[in-house]
């Protein structure tokens, strides 16, 4: 499969990109890139003869194509450059690192890495590996002495946390060996242990040694953000990676904070026997989602027995006796919550402050942020951010590709842009909380004349089996082309079933679509379907698999 480029004029925004890559798709191309700003397109073919073809079918556009060059593989790679000790050097080791050293390497880039820590990041380290086995963990444990089914007689003993946390910590290093470190040898390049600091734009210093490097990529994530509160700062207080460490279950965990770490944390420790207090700011729990969400997740916590505060003013922490104890305001009411352990679990700040940026003026955002255009570039272009540093979307995948841009970036003369419109979400409680594209909200407020469909659980033939039915299906669809532009799901197994819907919304599709597809049966996916007949129709009138 050859590659080709074509200089098109006449592109003025994202849809026209959008059109011309429908067209090449159409007749045959792949690994299409499109840029309108530089008004050009890149793409494989695996005949040669389809070029003219290709051509042709673009003509009939409102743009104007050039003619179609081959690029050799020699075209694609940049020359290494030897005045530097590296041509590509990465900071930090996680998903965003690895995947533009690969690339990167796979171009033929000298690369070295750069750590202070445990290779991997935080997903294999701290966060989604560690978290979510232990999330599964607990929901077996619950499920134990909890399922809805009137015939079986089960029971759980008090859980071994130390036993739990011997397994999970050997599962990380698997996965740390086999999916980080042994890559390092596999693609060949250097892994340097310390932490860095730049001196000038080409060059850093780690543990005393300067190494220089014609581009650079920062990845150094973004640890656990702590709001300034009277006294918590001397208060032994439990963080996302420390909570995940606990040798005990607490008698009682008072968590600050209701976004997705608490949630899923609380969660696991009410799971596992202990009582749990959320505690938020805000009036409405989720507010990023629309109050149907929100609604459920909150009837969710409840039924569990996790008691919700919210409006809530913070006043005070203190430590006594091992025992901590939050004084609150609430409605104008004063309170102390006590509990024996306290996680504070409100967002994540950026790691940039022992990058002495100042050294090299880059840019930063008001929240530490490393700033970023959609090529990955700072403001010297020759040094990338990804990933959580930049206070991109924090998910692990997003981190992925961002890196994986930059590799080829820093690798070819053509550049691409990275791509953030269909970026899936999901919070892993139970049922679980996923997401892709608008809400009706933000929908009404980019201009949309939208219609909603919203499904109880309930009506879902899986959730009825299961004996679950709390949960939602929400559908946003575009009125003027029947397009979706957003699906919301609380359910079991949210987070695969919100994969079809990224793609319905990323390829467009109608609620037509939806209702035309078959979706195997007594599966929660189904719900899509079913979703999409309720912009019109009422499905607890039809039939099994009618729909």
């Amino acid at each position: 499969m050859k590659k080709f480029l074509i200089e098109i004029k006449g592109m003025t925004c994202g849809s026209c990109e959008d059109h011309v890559r429908d067209k090449l798709q159409e007749k045959g191309a792949e690994n299409i890139q499109v840029d309108h700003q530089e008004g050009k397109a890149e793409f494989h073919l695996l005949d040669e003869r389809q070029k003219e073809i290709i051509r042709e079918e673009l003509r009939k556009t409102p743009y104007e194509p050039g003619e179609i060059i081959s690029m050799s593989p020699g075209d694609e790679r940049r020359p290494a450059n030897t005045t530097y000790d590296y041509d590509f050097l990465i900071i930090g080791s996680g998903g965003a690192a690895f995947s533009a050293a690969i690339q990167a390497s796979e171009n033929g880039l000298r690369v070295a890495m750069v750590e202070k820590g445990d290779v991997g990041g935080t997903c294999v380290n701290i966060g989604c590996v560690p978290s979510k086995t232990l999330l599964q963990a607990g929901y077996i444990q619950f499920q134990s002495g909890h399922h809805p089914f009137s015939g079986l007689m089960t029971s759980a003993k008090q859980p071994d946390m130390a036993e739990l946390q011997n397994q999970k910590e050997k599962l990380v290093q698997q996965l740390r060996k086999e999916k980080y470190e042994d890559l390092i040898e596999e693609y060949g390049f250097d892994l340097i242990q310390g932490e860095a600091h730049f001196l000038d734009a080409h060059t850093i210093s780690v543990q005393g040694k300067e190494l220089t490097a014609a581009s650079f990529l920062i990845a150094t994530g973004a640890s656990p953000y702590i709001p300034d509160i009277p006294g918590l700062k001397d208060t032994s207080y439990l963080t996302s990676t420390s909570a995940l460490e606990l040798k005990e279950v607490p008698n009682h965990l008072v968590i600050i904070g209701s976004g997705y770490t608490a949630l899923e944390i609380g969660q696991m420790y009410r799971h596992l026997g202990a009582e749990v207090t959320l505690m938020q700011r805000s009036s409405r729990l989720l507010k990023q989602y629309d109050p149907e969400i929100s609604e459920t997740v909150e009837g969710m916590l409840k039924e569990e027995g996790i008691t919700l505060m919210k409006e809530v003013n913070y006043k005070k922490v203190e430590e006594k006796n091992g025992k901590k104890y939050i004084h609150l305001e609430v409605e104008g009411n004063k309170k102390t919550i006590e509990g024996d352990q306290l996680l504070v679990a409100t967002g994540r700040k950026p790691n940039t402050e022992k990058l002495q940026g100042e050294n090299i003026d880059l840019a930063l955002g008001e929240d530490g942020e490393v700033l970023i255009n959609d090529y990955l570039e700072t403001n010297i272009s020759h040094i990338y951010a990804a990933g959580d540093v930049t206070l991109s979307p924090q998910f692990v995948y997003v981190a992925a590709h961002q890196g994986g841009i930059v590799g080829q970036n820093v690798s070819k003369p053509s550049k691409k842009k990275q791509r953030l419109e269909h970026v899936p979400a999901v919070t892993f409680t139970t049922p679980s909380i996923a997401s892709i594209g608008w809400t009706e909200s933000q929908a009404n407020q980019a201009g949309y004349d939208v219609k909603t469909s919203v499904l109880p659980l309930g009506s879902v033939p899986r959730a009825l089996v299961n004996h679950h039915d709390q949960g939602v299906f929400k559908l946003i669809m575009d009125a003027k082309s029947n397009q979706l532009i957003g699906a919301h799901v609380v359910a079991e197994n949210a987070g695969d079933v919100i994969y079809a819907a990224t793609l319905a919304v990323k390829f467009k599709l109608t609620a037509d679509d939806l209702q035309e597809t078959m979706a195997p049966y007594l599966t929660m996916a189904e719900g899509l379907k079913l979703a999409s007949l309720t912009f019109d129709k009422d499905v607890s009138k039809l039939s099994c698999c009618a729909g």
